[in-house]
């Protein structure tokens, strides 16, 4: 992801790239970024340091970096979107805390179409929570095989926005259930499915079933390629740093009330 955003910010003659960051272990230090992302030679050498006089960062990395990243753009006083996923509660609190002070935008999903479908997503579940015979929810998501965490952390958003959607209207609290195997049992009426499926080197695909008595509805969004999370990314940065400190998401950059 890291040498998308640079092969796609290198394009762009609204920015200048002055630094990419990675572990000092890393055998490509001091080659220039752009070489390595594919493009062409941009003048700036991959390192360890971080440079001065960032207007943004872009952090894609992985967890265990998100606290790093943190620090040196509070160290600058830098706004930081931060792209990486599978982040714990101990990062999401970090998240918050930076928040008081520099701008940050955080999002399981950096993709402009996936981030329009979990706001179809929540009216679709807004009108329909009421039936009399119900709705019944599942998530099933697609990854590539070297994904480590499941189920994704857009599924999880998704199910995040769809539940708080249900428990607007005082209903029953919603229960998560990821996958189902032996005996389970009749589906209760106040449960969201999740099923994670890992094949190949799919780069995303998020379906939402909503399952009615004799009909159902099902949104579907899909990467083709990871260039969709590049292009969100570098939208928030551009986004943020017009913005006081903050925590913010995609739906703060697009405009969704």
């Amino acid at each position: 992801m890291g040498r998308r955003v640079v092969a796609l910010a290198a394009e762009d003659p609204t920015i200048k790239l002055i630094g990419g960051i990675e572990s000092a272990t890393n055998p490509l230090i001091g080659n220039d970024i752009g070489t390595i992302a594919a493009a062409h030679p941009v003048g700036v050498a991959l390192s360890s340091t971080w440079p001065r006089g960032a207007n943004a960062v872009i952090d894609f990395s992985s967890p265990v970096a998100v606290a790093a990243c943190l620090d040196a753009c509070l160290d600058s006083k830098t706004p930081i979107v931060v792209a990486t996923t599978g982040l714990e509660d101990e990062h999401k609190e970090r998240l918050s805390q930076a928040a008081e002070m520099i701008p940050v935008c955080w999002a399981p999903s950096m993709s402009l179409a996936v981030n329009l479908t979990m706001k179809l997503a929540q009216q679709v579940t807004a009108a329909l929570k009421n039936l009399p015979t119900g709705v019944d929810i599942e998530i099933l998501e697609r990854h590539h095989r070297f994904k480590e965490d499941a189920p994704s952390g857009t599924a999880l958003k998704f199910g995040q926005i769809i539940a708080d959607e249900l428990s607007a209207s005082g209903g029953n609290a919603v229960q998560h259930v990821h996958g189902r195997e032996g005996k389970t049992g009749a589906r209760s009426r106040n449960e969201i499915g999740y099923h994670a499926i890992r094949v190949g080197d799919n780069p995303g695909e998020h379906t939402i079933v909503f399952a009615m008595l004799g009909e159902r509805i099902e949104i579907n969004v899909a990467a083709s390629n990871r260039d969709c999370y590049a292009v969100g990314a570098i939208a928030a940065a551009k986004w943020l740093q017009s913005q006081p400190p903050g925590l913010y998401d995609m739906f703060d950059v697009l405009g969704f009330v």
